[in-house]
């Protein structure tokens, strides 16, 4: 069995010796030929019933891609799982696992514990799919769970305040009922949920995996009895990943430990100076004091990683108009650093209340740490973060001698 890294360059490679090549090729065709036509009927029918490749003919683009299942294979070996399917978006991957676990079963309800990524949150309340959602904590999953969940739903760390939640007791109160949870926070290279229990392990590939910022896709990776009817979905539903997406991605799985190594370490740096800086509230990152009471991370978790968030003394968003360097704006896992309110923009769909009383408060900013460095990064959030510390301290010293504002 190779180690993390090794398997993040040779993944889904095997059979490039065979073509003849070194570098990932990219399959564009939409249909391929099938001299043999009742044969080909029968690959269509295998690819219908949820198969994986078949050696007639992959028919048509819809049904299978090379390029695709390469990547698929990747991912698959770095979570764990004997098999992947991926989707043009991580909200087809999401639509399709509530969809096999609670469509097809007929069990339309799910349990989801808060924060998770606000999209989720609103398809899960939309009712668009037919089911009913109740959310609970972490330690109360099994009193929510009825004959009819067919589903629930974790995200950690959490998105967007880092919430940690220990898998292992929640499979355990999940007992049959699957869990699904979305790793696109860890990534494969700190957190592999399958091994602790998980039915379904998901990824907005958008973010890390990709890791550049130009490529929408989505995955979940699982059991090959769990696979099936996620291909099924796919294959009725059209939320086929186009293959230059998933050329990127299984392109990007090659540098993935890497790139969160590198950035995790930044984080870790930032989310310490954060939490001295006098313009911050409370600063969310699992490497600090008191952030991991369960010791998660180092048992779950290898590593704390390179998202963080906090809560500013002013108005976020002038702080994020402040900035020159850091780029404002949603997503999450590139190469440069991101940041966004998530009150006004990833959970702005979540009730108000709900989402308060999750841990997102309206002056919550996450940050996704990239590759820059760290005292670049951190010059940008300082001067932003201190411009109203300093018109506080101008202020208060021209007036009244007050002190000011203390540091934390």
């Amino acid at each position: 069995m190779t180690r993390l890294r090794t398997t993040a360059v040779h993944g889904g490679r095997d059979d490039l010796a065979d073509l003849g090549v070194h570098a990932l090729p990219i399959d564009l065709s939409t249909t391929y030929p099938i001299p043999d036509q009742a044969e080909g009927g029968h690959a269509l029918q295998h690819f219908a019933d949820g198969g994986a490749a078949h050696t007639a003919s992959p028919v048509y683009s819809r049904l299978h891609n090379p390029t695709v299942a390469r990547f698929e294979q990747a991912l698959a070996a770095l979570e764990g799982t004997s098999a992947a399917v991926a989707f043009g978006s991580g909200m087809a991957a999401v639509t399709a696992v509530v969809q096999a676990s609670c469509v097809l079963t007929g069990k339309p309800h799910v349990v989801a514990v808060r924060p998770i990524y606000g999209g989720t949150d609103h398809l899960l309340s939309s009712g668009l799919l037919g089911v009913r959602t109740t959310y609970t904590t972490a330690d109360r999953v099994a009193d929510a769970i009825t004959p009819q969940t067919g589903l629930v739903v974790i995200e950690t760390p959490a998105n967007p305040n880092l919430d940690l939640i220990d898998l292992a007791a929640v499979a355990a109160q999940a007992g049959d009922v699957p869990l699904m949870v979305d790793n696109t926070f860890a990534t494969p290279v700190l957190q592999n949920p399958a091994a602790l229990g998980a039915t379904y392990v998901l990824h907005s590939g958008t973010k890390y995996l990709g890791g550049h910022g130009d490529v929408l896709g989505g995955v979940v990776a699982c059991a090959e009895e769990h696979a099936g009817p996620l291909r099924q979905v796919r294959i009725i539903t059209g939320a086929v990943l186009h293959p230059l997406g998933g050329y990127l991605m299984h392109r990007g799985l090659a540098t993935l430990p890497l790139r969160v190594e590198a950035a995790q370490r930044t984080a870790v740096d930032l989310a310490a100076r954060l939490d001295a800086h006098r313009g911050t509230v409370l600063v969310r990152h699992p490497s600090l004091p008191g952030a991991d009471p369960a010791g998660l991370v180092g048992t779950q978790m290898r590593g704390p990683g390179a998202m963080l968030a906090f809560t500013t003394r002013e108005d976020p968003t002038a702080v994020v108009r402040r900035l020159r360097l850091v780029t404002p704006a949603v997503s999450l896992g590139s190469v440069d650093t991101l940041i966004e309110h998530p009150a006004a923009l990833t959970h702005r769909l979540v009730p108000g209340a709900a989402r308060e009383a999750s841990g997102v408060p309206g002056n919550l900013l996450r940050l996704s740490v990239g590759l820059e460095d760290v005292e670049d990064i951190w010059d940008d959030l300082d001067q932003a973060l201190s411009g109203h510390c300093e018109e506080d301290y101008i202020k208060s010293s021209s007036s009244d001698f007050r002190e000011p504002v203390a540091s934390h």
